[in-house]
């Protein structure tokens, strides 16, 4: 199977599973900077799944009133801004928001490329599952993703 077969044949699994929210950076001088939601999508690692798109996982946060606190790191306080906007786009405080994602190019992994995290290895469609690590096959990723998020 390609990966195009490969990423279908998940979306129908994954039919009545959880989605997580896809939200997109917004700036405006009225409303501010924000992170709007652009839509919904299965989380599987470092991939992410619509009906429609298979996307690279990018940041990953929780939308949250950042409160008052004191930051002992520059980036505890960056974090708690991101939260925040996500907030203030629209999201519910705790939902999960992924932002920064990219679409990956099915078509180039199925005529033996590679886009974003996916490539085709030796004829075989794979990921690649962490920076440090290497490929594995992309079918037995698929499977083993979906059973971690049915639980």
């Amino acid at each position: 199977m390609n990966a195009s077969a490969l990423v279908a044949a998940a979306v129908e699994r994954l039919a009545d599973a959880p989605k997580e929210g896809l939200g997109e950076e917004r700036d405006s001088r009225w409303r501010g900077r924000r992170i709007v939601r652009v839509g919904e999508a299965w989380h599987l690692g470092v991939l992410l799944l619509t009906d429609t798109h298979a996307l690279a996982t990018g940041e990953v946060l929780r939308a949250a009133d950042p409160g008052r606190r004191g930051y002992t790191a520059e980036s505890a306080r960056e974090r708690a801004v991101r939260r925040q906007e996500a907030l203030r786009g629209g999201f519910d405080e705790g939902e999960v928001v992924h932002v920064g994602w990219s679409v990956i190019d099915l078509a180039a992994v199925d005529a033996g490329g590679s886009s974003g995290p996916l490539a085709t290895i030796d004829g075989v469609p794979s990921v690649r599952w962490s920076a440090a690590g290497g490929f594995m096959p992309l079918e037995s990723y698929l499977r083993e993703r979906i059973e971690l998020l049915r639980g």
